[in-house]
């Protein structure tokens, strides 16, 4: 058959390799192999270490201040997309890879985490309620209560966490009024909260508590600056205060930006005062029109009377009315008649009634501060110039059409020329574009790229401290092997070779060759022999084991 000596083959062959290699672990000995064996493993450990290192995607920050329930729904869904995370700081604050954490954030906030932790009405879903006291029961409320409104405040837009504290006191006994309720609120925001979400913060969670009024309402941001005062006496004031502030805040931005387009960017400072009347005035008139009469009414009276002459004789015929007298009486002696005519006149009347309501402006006053010109002189330096007279005069006057400028109001502007401290560069600062442009590293990034150094530099020092030590030590050993193995087997060599020469000189004229031969084995013997005796000087514990070897091995 034609494979059994190819299997035969095979056989020899593995025997070889493995008789080989029983030689070799027995001559470097127990003590160099088990060397080899640690130095090999700490060398895989290392480069396994620093492989996995490299290869680790770099980690960022996803979010901090976590709480526990927020930590624990953020975890499940990074788990449930199969993405790499580290806990920090006792699970408050998620690492994942700088690659991936945009799209994270956008991902988790669809699934509207972080909630921003709390305590809401659930409190009371895992209560005992027949074995807890009122007054657990009371907190448990108060914890509820200031949880759900704090939620409620984080769904208004820029603001990213709140914290809402209740002061709920309780009336005491034999009092007939009650301490009013109070609240503080910390918010932390994107930015700034504008004066009408402040007062619906406050308006919302005065709605929410019994009793509790929005003056009584304190909001704090998270730099501790004071948005809304709960010590507020006069809610009105606070208002007119608001409306000021956000007026004088909108001319000032009008006037900022109308003269910055002018003078340039951050090279004009704006300060803008307006005085409100915040008293509200009725006022009623009455205008009477002489020219306006209109007859109202007319009424005319007519009198009539005449007196006769009766003798002296008074009777009763004479005295009735109608009664002819006597023909033989004498005529009337008196007649006499009036006539009275009233006529009344309607004048035409107005009536007026004006009411001026609360936060009238009664005067602006404006000061504008302009920068000069800045331009190179002959010698290349940046020189100050100046503005003209005509140019501050354009400057109000287009400041007085920005803000409605009425000069019976008493209205002021002032535009003023003077040099800033610093002056403002004249060539912007040109971005690297191209290949530059992409070589922009953040401090991530640098971070990142001392590490990987930092990395080869420890690698290259293990390959030379250490591996190139141990190579040089192995063939070092193997060589004095072969060179011992050579001086002893030179000799038969050498009487194999003087047996040829002397069969050559055996032969007619070979004698002055073999001569030649004899004496170059000579030197080369010689060679060998010292050769051999230095190796033997600078590696005797390699020697001896080789010697060792030697005698140990039985004879053929």
């Amino acid at each position: 058959m034609p494979t059994r000596p190819l299997l035969e083959c095979g056989s020899k062959l593995r025997g070889g390799f493995l008789q080989g290699l029983t030689d070799f672990l027995k001559g470097i000995g127990a003590a160099r192999f088990g060397a080899m064996i640690a130095v090999t493993a700490a060398l895989v450990g290392f480069f396994a270490f620093v492989i996995m290192r490299v290869t680790t995607p770099q980690m960022t920050t996803l979010f901090t201040d976590l709480s526990v329930e927020d930590s624990s729904g953020i975890i499940k869904d990074l788990e449930r997309q199969g993405v790499q995370f580290e806990l920090r700081n006792e699970g408050t604050i998620i690492m994942v890879p700088k690659d991936k954490v945009t799209r994270l954030r956008m991902k988790l906030a669809e699934g509207g985490l972080p909630k921003g932790g709390g305590i809401g009405y659930e409190v009371f879903d895992k209560s005992d309620a027949l074995g807890t006291t009122s007054f657990v029961q009371n907190i448990n409320h108060l914890r509820a209560l200031e949880g759900e409104l704090a939620r409620t405040i984080r769904a208004i837009d820029r603001i990213q966490a709140a914290r809402v504290h209740l002061v709920l006191p309780e009336r005491p006994l034999f009092a007939r009024e009650a301490p009013e309720p109070s609240a503080s609120i910390v918010v932390r925001v994107r930015g700034s909260l504008e004066a009408q979400q402040i007062r619906a913060i406050r308006h919302l969670v005065a709605s929410a508590v019994n009793g509790l009024k929005p003056q009584r309402v304190s909001i704090v941001d998270e730099a501790g600056q004071l948005l809304a005062d709960g010590a507020a006496n006069d809610p009105e004031q606070a208002v007119g205060d608001e409306r000021r502030t956000a007026f004088e805040k909108r001319m000032r931005k009008q006037v900022e930006d109308i003269v910055s387009s002018v003078v340039g960017s951050g090279r004009a400072r704006v300060q803008l005062s307006a005085d409100f009347d915040f008293n509200k005035v009725t006022q009623t008139s009455d205008k009477f029109d002489p020219e306006g009469r209109v007859l109202r009414s007319s009424q005319t009276r007519e009198e009539q009377s005449m007196t006769a002459d009766n003798n002296g004789q008074v009777t009763v015929n004479n005295e009735l009315p109608g009664q002819q007298q006597n023909s033989g009486a004498p005529a009337a002696k008196d007649q006499s008649k009036k006539t009275e005519e009233t006529n009344n006149y309607e004048i035409s009347r107005t009536t007026k009634t004006e009411v001026t309501e609360a936060g009238r402006v009664n005067r602006i006053s404006v000061a504008v501060l302009v920068d000069g010109i800045y331009a190179k002189n002959d010698k290349g330096e940046l020189a100050y110039t100046d503005r003209t007279k005509e140019q501050l005069d354009r400057i109000a006057t287009l400041v007085r059409s920005a803000i409605g400028f009425d000069q019976k109001r008493g209205d002021q502007v002032e535009v003023v020329n003077l040099r800033f401290a610093d002056a403002p560069s004249t060539a912007p600062i040109a971005e690297p574009s191209g290949f530059l442009g992409a070589l922009q590293f953040t401090k991530d990034d640098v971070m990142y790229f001392v590490e990987l150094g930092v990395m080869m530099l420890l690698g290259l020092v293990v390959m030379f401290m250490v591996i190139r030590p141990l190579v040089k030590r192995i063939l070092a050993s193997d060589e004095v092997a072969a060179a011992i193995s050579g001086v002893l087997t030179g000799p038969a060599a050498s009487e194999e070779g003087a047996a040829g020469a002397g069969g050559q000189a055996l032969i007619p004229g070979g004698a002055a060759s073999a001569i030649d031969v004899a004496t170059i084995q000579g030197q080369v013997h010689a060679q060998s022999v010292h050769r051999v005796g230095e190796l033997a000087e600078r590696n005797p514990n390699e020697t001896v084991a080789i010697i060792r070897q030697w005698l140990t091995e039985p004879t053929k």
